[in-house]
């Protein structure tokens, strides 16, 4: 089964890069590799070529970048989970450096059948924690569970918690768990600002700039990277209507709408409608004003369909 997938997309990496040599010669040598062992190694060219068909197709990466230019960063010598954290916040740096966002995958060790190779539990790399607290929750509702984890692993929140504080990557290794918080110098964040409400700043709300996926694998022929983050741009209804305006990120809707004197009654007054569309004009305005690019729209992330042997981002 291993070389079968290898062969297919071995193949596909030739006819795409013909002057990479000899496809016979080297099957022969994945052949013998997997006889050997039950794997094989991608060369760094294969392994590029592999991640940045991935992201193309993943739904997270902008039609208008240039995909084989995509930074494909081979961090696969690195297991030990201090390390793995130091070169997440060491991608969401490079990410964020010049302000317009850097789509790129930072792709760790491989599972082989000896050995799992790393896995981060965190679903982004950069997430904000949840508090239960006697008024309700303070935070992002999302990530209460995760929070609660995080403390019993050993994290201590910030002393006066706040609804953005960053949560710790938690990271599984052979070695056992890891967890390490963000420095603050690794995340960009945008403090949010509306155009036209003066008062909105006052609410205090910020968001992170960079998306970047980690509990996704990255399987390319027949081998799967379990820690392999990668990042593309937001798109602005991503962070005002799916997680700030929604009962089960933040929950602002209400409070937006209150602010501007609609009536709250019924759904059918559409004052969530509104509260969304003034949450998702502050992230655009916001974004704008620091630089930081974001989308309008999905009509550029629209990811392909999977055929077998195409690299790909999976659960």
């Amino acid at each position: 089964m291993v070389y079968a997938e290898a062969e297919r997309f071995i193949r596909m990496f030739h006819r795409a890069r013909p002057k990479a040599g000899r496809v016979d010669a080297r099957l022969v040598r994945v052949r013998a590799e997997i006889a050997a062992t039950g794997t094989y190694r991608h060369t760094p060219a294969e392994l590029a070529f592999g991640a940045r068909m991935a992201l193309r197709d993943s739904g997270w990466c902008p039609a208008d970048v240039p995909w084989r230019g995509l930074l494909v960063r081979d961090l696969r010598e690195i297991r030990d989970g201090a390390a793995i954290a130091a070169e997440c916040a060491q991608h969401l740096r490079m990410a964020t450096a010049s302000g317009q966002l850097s789509p790129m995958v930072s792709v760790f060790a491989p599972d082989t059948p000896w050995r799992p190779g790393p896995r981060i539990r965190n679903d982004q790399l950069v997430r904000y924690a949840g508090y239960r607290e006697p008024e309700g929750v303070l935070g992002d509702r999302r990530y209460v569970e995760f929070t609660v984890t995080a403390c019993r692993l050993g994290w201590r929140p910030p002393t006066g918690r706040s609804a953005f504080d960053l949560l710790p990557l938690v990271i599984d290794t052979q070695d056992g768990v890891t967890v390490a918080p963000l420095p603050p110098d690794a995340v960009l964040e945008v403090p949010l600002e509306h155009p036209d409400l003066r008062w909105f700043g006052g609410l205090g709300l910020r968001w992170h700039a960079v998306p970047a996926i980690s509990n996704r694998r990255l399987s390319i022929g027949g081998i799967d990277y379990p820690a392999a983050p990668f990042n593309g741009v937001y798109i602005c209804r991503a962070i005002g209507e799916d997680v700030l305006a929604d009962e089960s990120g933040y929950g602002l809707a209400r409070q937006i709408a209150e602010r501007l004197g609609l009536d709250t009654s019924s759904r059918r007054t559409l004052w969530y409608d509104r509260a969304v569309l003034e949450l998702n004009r502050a992230v655009l305005h916001s974004f704008d004003a620091a630089g930081v690019r974001v989308e309008h729209s999905a009509e550029d992330y629209v990811p392909a369909a999977y055929t077998a042997g195409r690299p790909r981002f999976h659960s």
